[in-house]
């Protein structure tokens, strides 16, 4: 326990094998059922969805991998609840929308059983709250399916901090910048609640991806925490122009849309660091997550090529500036130098065509192994529920801030106080250890089914 956070560092017993009850199996849902069937000592044992169809073809592709059917929950928004209460159900898997996450979470750990929660986990700051004072109370682990954290570079940023070479960190960036216009309005009607989501919410709605490795490599939690923010929302001009030209007129597509083309938002820490962070998910870009670190002796940025600079290393010495252009044989030397520990350990198995292929060029699959190998070998989950609060709170705070002139709003201490308790965030040092784990015999290799 640190100060008022009780929840940090916390760790239960070694769980030998983990049975998974996956909540909500639309396309992010039922790609995880299958990937985590590739993960040693992961069972699913029961999937759920308001979707029948979707709950059976899930449980179809388990039964198909493993030979053994998962209870299958489906037809009404409630359903949750009778997968939650089940006694071969340890971990909940949510992957449903974004306002379900906390119900399904609470719901979870109410019944004992730990939750494991799709990004953003809250979209409000009761939300947040409710979901520490859940987790404190029932003892059981609320983890944010952040998979952003678990990518090369940001682990690379992060192992760069950790050792220093950064020097102290000052600012820090992120970003979710995804062309969207597509999905909202042409794909499948699984996007039908992003869309309205996007219709009467305004201000930065999907922070974590950006946030989740600029907080890890800043100790956000653990001796800093987020202070206050300012946000400034744009006009929203590409999605009624998308709409415009791909839509006859009278659509019932055609909306008008509270989210702007570019919302920015910069967040100030205790110790005055800062973070801006973009949310651009309608203009024809290239996709982003800006995914810099500065630092007094240095920067690491991802996007849109990974770009290091390390004062006085080698052959940089301190009488040449910053502003010169980065070295890309320099670039590439540091990647490899520094690479972080799990990278090293999993890369070969995260690109493996039969153990890992799956998620995001294979960092889902690395963000579920590790997940696992912790509740397996009794360690503390990498994100703690202060975590989940802390960077979710941005969907709120930043929209009051945008609708009301970008007027500061002060961030809730979650930890109440237990952030000014220094402490390493298990992603710092995180690893797996190999001969820990039985691959031979993994029920049913990953594989993307959706």
């Amino acid at each position: 326990a640190c100060g008022g956070a009780p929840m940090q560092g916390y760790h239960v017993a070694p769980m030998e094998r983990i049975r998974v009850g996956v909540v909500g199996t639309g396309g992010r849902g039922r790609a995880a059922a299958n990937r985590i069937l590739g993960v040693p000592g992961v069972d699913v044992t029961a999937v759920c969805d308001i979707r029948t169809e979707c709950a059976n073809a899930t449980a179809d592709d388990v039964e198909k991998a493993t030979g053994r059917r998962p209870k299958v929950f489906a037809g009404t928004a409630e359903d949750y609840l009778r997968l939650c209460d089940l006694d071969d159900v340890d971990v909940v898997y949510n992957a449903t929308s974004w306002n379900a996450h906390a119900p399904v979470a609470l719901g979870a750990m109410r019944a004992g059983k730990h939750a494991l929660v799709e990004v953003p986990s809250a979209m409000t700051i009761d939300e947040c709250w409710e979901l520490v004072e859940t987790s404190e109370r029932t003892k059981r682990y609320c983890m944010q399916l952040e998979n952003c954290c678990y990518g090369e570079t940001e682990l690379l940023g992060v192992n760069l901090a950790r050792l220093g070479l950064l020097g102290e960190l000052v600012h820090g960036e992120g970003a979710y910048i995804h062309d969207r216009r597509f999905s909202i309005y042409h794909s499948s009607q699984w996007n039908d609640w992003r869309k309205h989501w996007n219709e009467i919410h305004a201000g930065n709605q999907y922070p974590t991806h950006g946030l989740g490795p600029v907080a890890v490599a800043m100790d956000v939690n653990r001796g800093d925490r987020f202070d206050y923010l300012v946000s400034v929302d744009g006009e929203q001009k590409s999605y009624v122009a998308y709409a415009d030209a791909t839509l006859p007129p009278g659509d019932p597509r055609h909306a008008r849309y509270a989210m702007a083309d570019m919302n920015v938002t910069t967040i100030r820490t205790a110790k005055g660091r800062t973070i801006m962070l973009q949310h651009d998910v309608s203009t024809p870009r290239p996709y982003s997550r800006l995914d810099l670190l500065s630092g007094t002796k240095g920067i690491i940025r991802g996007y849109p090529r990974l770009e290091i600079f390390l004062e006085g290393k080698d052959s940089w010495p301190l009488s040449r500036h910053g502003h010169h252009l980065f070295s890309e044989e320099e670039t590439a030397r540091y990647r490899a130098l520094y690479r972080h520990p799990l990278v090293k350990t999993t890369a070969a198995l995260a690109k493996s065509a039969d153990g890992a292929a799956s998620g995001h060029g294979g960092i889902d699959y690395v963000m579920d192994l590790r997940w696992a190998y912790c509740l397996q070998q009794g360690l503390p989950l990498d994100m703690d529920v202060y975590d989940l609060a802390a960077w979710c709170a941005v969907c709120e705070l930043s929209e009051r801030s945008a609708r009301d002139r970008s007027r500061p709003v002060d961030f809730p201490d979650f930890t109440r106080g237990g952030w000014k308790t220094p402490s390493a965030s298990p992603l710092f040092t995180a690893d797996i250890d190999l001969a820990k784990i039985d691959f031979a015999n993994v029920a049913a290799k990953a594989k993307m089914s959706a």
